[in-house]
Parts: structure tokens; C-alpha cells; sequence
């Protein structure tokens, strides 16, 4: 359903801020069709938890104004979204296609409701299919210096309205200051397995220890390189038959999927990220 608002809130738990919201809402006739909520304690001791809330309800005249001033009055941080805007996505990829063609392909078909708005690529591998599709293919090199790079992906950002950066195996590493231009609008995919390995050639590090997990993880991007809040994770069971070819490709798949999960979270509005280390996802 497109003729709906999507809000979501936060706040210190107390008594009465679910009925507050629900009868504000009541009072346009407005229909609530979800709600999902949730209180997180810092420990066992605590007495005092944060909550967390999720609505979705009928688009109602002059109700998202008086809801604003009610929500605003009452401290409570909170973004409210029109289901019907759909969200702008710019996807940054390198060489591999195998998670750039899922977050594509999940959009072409209707079921990551998302518009992808434009590629962008520091090499030219993947032109082909951002094209084929009528996707802006943009290739910024890599061989600049990073902030005259960065200046140029900004700029095709800002001309194509981007709400959010989706790197798909985008293999450059971004600033402090790009990251900070996109606070929480940027998700990134990794391997992760169990154990987790760094460097060079993580899956050949992963046969040669005898693994029996491949893992990838999804976590909008900050400062700290592959740290941040984590939106979706997922592993895959494997077993002494699997060679590091076989290891390559189901890593593929599970970060392809991963990513892609991720993504949808985001636009339908299921995500909050709780003191920029943790997220709430309502899946």
C-alpha cells in the first residue's frame, strides 16, 4: 500500500507515548495498519529503557502536521515517511557484479520498492548492465587524489537527488568526510566468516583453516572501516568438500543476498540505528 506514512520514533520509555501517537493518529480517522514497538534496557539493573516505534497508517489531511507538533513537543525523535516517495538509490561498484546485479535486478522486478537513480564506477565492467536497464553509468576513476574522486561522486549524487549510497563491492575506501556527508544513508557489504578472516585472499585463508561457515554482513557505513551499525547478516553452511572456488561462489550469493535484504530494510523504513553503534530493525 502506497497512501500510507511510515513513522518512526524514539524516546525514553515511559507510560502512555504508544497511546499518545495512537490517538493522535485516531483523532484524523486515520487507520493504523502496523505497529511494531520495542524497549531496550542498557543492562539487567537498568530501570529506565528506550523505546522504539515503528507505525505505518492511512495518509490522513493535516495529520502528519499535527503529528510532527505533538511528537515535537513531547521530545521525541522521530522521522515520519510517505510510503509513495519512493527512495533514490546510487549504487557504487568496482569489478564483481554478483551483488550490483541483485540490489539491480530486486529493484527492475518491483520488490525492493527503490528507484536506482545512477551507477558509479571506478572501473567500466558493470556499464553494460546499469544500461541495459536505463541506469546512468558513471566512470570515476580511481587514480585521482581521493577528494578530487570524492568531489565528482558527490556532484553526480547531488544532480540525481541520491537519499542513499549502496556499495556493491565498491572496493575504494571513503573518507571521513564523504562518510559524514551521507550519515547512515551509505550500506556497505563484506564477508564475514567464522572465524573472520582479513587481508589478501579471505576464502583461500578460509579453506586452508577448514571452515564450516561462509558469512557476509550488511552495516551502513562511519568512520571506522567496516564497523559500522549492522543491518542484516546471514551464513551459509559448508564442509570439507567445498574447494575455495566453491567458497567464492557461495560467498557470492550470501553477500548478494545479504546486501540486498539490507537495502530493502532501509527503504520500507524498518531501520533504526540507536547511538550510532547499534540498529532496531522491525523485519
Amino acid at each position: 500500500m502506497n497512501n500510507t506514512y511510515i513513522l518512526l520514533a524514539s524516546c525514553k520509555d515511559r507510560v502512555g507515548i504508544t497511546n499518545l501517537i495512537t490517538g493522535t493518529i485516531s483523532k484524523y480517522d486515520s487507520n493504523i495498519l502496523r505497529l511494531d514497538h520495542f524497549t531496550e534496557y542498557e543492562n539487567e539493573n537498568s530501570e529506565e529503557g528506550q523505546l522504539y516505534l515503528r507505525f505505518e497508517f492511512e495518509k490522513v489531511d493535516s495529520l502528519k502536521g499535527a503529528l510532527e507538533k505533538e511528537l515535537e513537543q513531547q521530545n521525541i525523535y522521530f522521522e515520519l515517511f510517505d510510503s509513495s516517495v519512493n527512495t533514490k538509490i546510487a549504487l557504487f561498484v568496482s569489478k564483481e557484479d554478483h551483488a550490483f546485479n541483485e540490489v539491480l535486478l530486486r529493484v527492475e522486478r518491483g520488490e525492493i520498492p527503490a528507484e536506482i537513480v545512477c551507477a558509479v564506477s571506478n572501473h567500466e565492467d558493470n556499464r553494460h548492465f546499469a544500461e541495459s536497464l536505463g541506469v546512468p553509468f558513471y566512470h570515476v576513476p580511481s587514480n585521482e587524489p581521493k577528494e578530487n574522486v570524492e568531489e565528482k561522486m558527490i556532484s553526480i549524487c547531488e544532480e540525481h537527488g541520491v537519499d542513499l549510497i549502496v556499495l556493491a563491492k565498491y572496493m575504494q575506501i571513503l573518507s571521513d568526510d564523504f562518510v559524514n556527508h551521507y550519515k547512515n544513508k551509505i550500506i556497505n557489504i563484506h564477508h564475514s566468516f567464522l572465524p573472520s578472516f582479513i587481508g589478501a585472499n579471505p576464502y583461500k585463508q578460509a579453506w586452508e583453516r577448514g571452515v564450516k561457515f561462509v558469512g557476509a554482513t550488511s552495516h551502513y557505513v562511519t568512520s571506522d572501516l567496516d564497523e559500522g551499525p549492522i543491518i542484516e547478516q546471514n551464513v551459509i553452511r559448508v564442509n570439507h568438500r567445498y574447494d575455495v572456488k566453491s567458497l567464492k561462489k557461495i560467498g557470492r550469493h550470501v553477500e548478494a543476498s545479504v546486501l540486498a535484504q539490507a537495502v530493502e530494510f532501509h527503504v520500507l523504513h524498518k531501520v533504526i540505528v540507536n547511538n550510532g553503534n547499534k540498529t532496531i530493525v522491525f523485519d
